[in-house]
């Protein structure tokens, strides 16, 4: 081989190591995304609950502890939803890695083959796919393997605490604006506060999440802003109801 051809021999730990910043870049991009989507289901359901409760009182202490007892327990369920899915994805982290450790421990040379290939699948000539899977293999077989076989950084797993966190407060953040919108304007003015309120928080997390998902933003806006608009509408109606028939 020559030295123009060995060249090339450089450029795969360069591009696993630019796939590992591409990954956490969308790794960062799927948290930003959760948290949009927590703070406007925090709008959405804490906005219906308190605009059900206005069509049946104007009471500011019903409407109150209406809004603090659905921001709390949405939250609440967020948060533990959040941990229980990521504890499970943690779970499945860690045995692929335990699965993988003793793979490379009873079979190094099929690892290394396996290594040579999934490299040779990205563009790589098998020479340099080769060349690339020993230099990486003898750097550290474990993270070579996690990063290119299962998109996983060994040292970067999601932790189901962060996530819990995070959702608790997206949505706790979400659900302040219709609790605000509700106590807060006299009497005469706070059903429609609360209604333009929502609807421009729900434009505005419709837009962020549709730029965040590289998607067109005018339809999410509009499923956004549509379906915040259909609950708050038949919370009210029903609310109105109950009111009427003295419930």
């Amino acid at each position: 081989m020559t030295e123009r051809e060995t060249e090339p021999a450089a450029e795969p730990p360069h591009g696993a190591h630019g796939e590992a910043h591409e990954g956490t870049l969308g790794s960062r991009l799927n948290w930003l995304r959760a948290a949009v989507l927590g703070a406007n289901d925090g709008i959405v359901s804490t906005a219906g609950l308190v605009v059900g409760v206005a069509g049946a009182t104007d009471d500011r202490a019903a409407l109150l502890t209406a809004g603090l007892a659905g921001l709390l327990a949405g939250s609440m369920s967020m948060a533990a939803g959040e941990y229980v899915s990521v504890s499970t994805q943690r779970d499945s982290e860690k045995a692929a890695l335990a699965l993988e450790r003793r793979e490379l421990r009873e079979e190094p040379e099929a690892e290394l083959e396996e290594l040579t290939g999934l490299l040779e699948e990205r563009g790589l000539t098998r020479e340099v796919a080769r060349e690339a899977a020993v230099q990486l293999t003898e750097r550290d077989a474990l993270r070579a393997h996690a990063r290119v076989e299962l998109g996983i950084d060994p040292d970067d797993l999601t932790n189901p605490w962060h996530a819990a966190w995070a959702s608790f407060l997206a949505f706790t953040v979400g659900a302040l604006l219709p609790l605000l919108a509700i106590v807060l304007p006299p009497a005469a003015w706070r059903l429609p506060v609360t209604v333009v309120s929502v609807l421009v928080a729900l434009v505005c997390t419709g837009w962020s999440s549709a730029r965040l998902g590289a998607a067109a933003p005018s339809r999410a806006v509009l499923r956004n802003v549509g379906g915040g608009a259909l609950a708050m509408g038949v919370t009210y109606a029903v609310g109105a109801l109950l009111g009427a028939a003295g419930v």
